[in-house]
């Protein structure tokens, strides 16, 4: 559990240099889908490392292979607590990389990937991506505090 959750440390880290770097310089869709793409394979991993500590714990006595049911699965055991609305974000994000998009005001300031979302016009920009990274952030150190006891396992 430990090692999926440095994996997911990685990731953010990954994510920490897209943003502030690379969109920096750059701005564009492809950097706004890479910044995303990190987001959720670091959510991915996260999950991996609680579900990991829920079957030490015998809380679970299987971890599901598809991660949309590990998502479901740990926003179920833990629905009382802050890390459900960041489970509702990732698998949102999920979603919105699957979607058409188009481009707009590539190479500016306000480079914008608007995305056709169940029907609706969704635009991703720096911006949300910052609200991401903060929510993702906060998420990271709620898995912080439940591996921690296995740092030294």
């Amino acid at each position: 559990m430990i090692e999926k959750y440095s994996e997911a440390l990685e990731e953010f880290k990954r994510v920490d240099h897209l943003y502030h770097v690379s969109l920096k310089y750059t701005r564009t869709v492809d950097v706004l889908r890479s910044v995303i793409e990190r987001i959720i394979a670091t959510y991915e991993n996260a999950i991996q490392a609680l579900l990991r500590c829920m079957k030490e714990e015998k809380e679970i006595d299987e971890i599901p292979a598809n991660p949309v049911s590990s998502a479901l699965l740990v926003q179920e055991r833990y629905s009382s607590e802050p890390i459900v609305g960041s489970i509702d974000m990732y698998l949102r994000l999920r979603k919105l990389m699957r979607a058409p998009y188009t481009k707009r005001e590539e190479y500016r300031r306000h480079v914008t990937m608007i995305i056709d979302f169940e029907g609706e016009e969704f635009n991703v920009d720096i911006d949300l991506l910052k609200e991401y990274y903060d929510i993702t952030a906060e998420f990271l150190t709620h898995i912080k505090k439940r591996v921690e006891p296995y740092r030294d396992v």
